[in-house]
């Protein structure tokens, strides 16, 4: 089986699933989009997936072949699963029989979830994806693409098998590169954990506060306040990371333990100074979660800062920042605070 032979389905064409499915249906290969999202879903049939690039300033538009999950009638030998973890057993009970005899899900979620996955599905059909690039939902076919092209990448790992499929899906994803001229797009890796943890750290430190304040990524590593928040929020995740044992791997080039972990008077000066670089292609991302609570929905940071802090008292780490981000996004929720920066000024670092 190859690229071009396997049949592809993208579940959960949401913000970052559409582009997912559009890119690798533009690079040549053949995908089926899937969402319940029905509007977005007859957007996408009738008019294709339109990405706006707002880093890049452009616009793509991509016909693309779309269903809902009642209209899938054949099996795949990749799906890809680009939904929210909250309902991760209902999706995964729904997604076994829609499996090719060897075929595999190759999980991209935000956190650590190829245990949920495992738990349906087995050890040897459970893949991850570590997808570092930003987007939001629009509706009716379109979505916004928040980071530069040239630096989106996704890594791909086994997960407790033998990673007998970990090249294929780094063939598949490299078409997506092909799509936008990145051939630095698809990255396969055989430490799908410090991956992970390496997007974790990020995720709980920029999206955590995106969540509470509103900001961008790229506001939220200007400012010196919220810069120093961010810096402590990502230590914290280094040291649960360094308590289990896991080695971070890069992010976009980038040594997060190198250049971040160093506690020194120095040290931290210099990691202040290298925050904003190090966000620069990504200064217009804001949390996809916040963008679900706006909507009146529960986020995920549960499998976010909370996913630190319940690693944090497994291996007996102090997780307080973390802790306080989770307090405030859950307030946030149930109508206790608002969505502002000055929720920043509570939180005592």
């Amino acid at each position: 089986m190859n690229a071009k032979s396997a049949r592809i389905a993208v579940y959960g064409a949401g913000a970052m699933g559409t582009v997912l499915g559009a890119l690798l249906t533009k690079g040549g290969l053949s995908v089926d989009l899937i969402t319940r999202n029905c509007e977005h879903v007859e957007g996408l049939k009738n008019k294709g997936a339109t990405l706006v690039c707002v880093a890049d300033k452009t616009e793509i538009t991509v016909p693309v072949h779309a269903l809902k999950p009642s209209e899938m009638t054949e099996k795949y030998d990749v799906i890809f699963l680009m939904t929210k973890q909250r309902q991760n057993a209902e999706i995964l009970e729904f997604l076994q029989s829609r499996l090719s005899e060897n075929g595999v899900i190759c999980t991209t979620q935000n956190g650590l979830p190829e245990e949920s996955v495992l738990e349906k599905i087995g050890a040897e059909k459970t893949y991850g994806c570590v997808a570092s690039y930003g987007a939001s939902f629009i509706g009716e076919g379109k979505v916004a693409l928040t980071s530069q092209m040239q630096a989106m990448t996704m890594q791909v790992g086994g997960y407790k098998n033998d990673g007998e499929k970990t090249e294929l899906l780094r063939e598949i994803l490299s078409y997506a590169g092909k799509a936008v001229e990145n051939e630095g797009f698809a990255l396969a890796t055989d430490n799908l954990a410090g991956a992970r943890w390496s997007k974790l750290a990020i995720n709980a430190a920029f999206s955590g506060l995106s969540v509470i304040t509103g900001q961008t990524f790229g506001e939220i590593a200007k400012k010196r306040k919220s810069k120093k928040i961010a810096l402590a929020l990502l230590r914290e995740c280094m040291d649960v990371a360094n308590a289990l044992g896991v080695e971070l791997t890069k992010t976009q080039g980038h040594d997060l333990q190198k250049m971040l972990g160093n506690r020194s008077f120095f040290g931290t000066r210099f990691a202040l100074f290298a925050l904003p670089i190090a966000m620069k292609r990504h200064k217009n991302l804001r949390s996809g979660m916040l963008a679900d609570i706006q909507k009146g929905r529960k986020c995920e940071i549960d499998y976010i800062n909370g996913l630190v802090c319940k690693m944090g008292e497994k291996t007996q780490t102090p997780t307080p920042l973390n802790a306080q981000i989770v307090e405030m996004a859950h307030g946030i929720e149930n109508g206790l605070y608002e969505i502002s920066k000055e929720n920043l000024d509570f939180i005592n670092i």
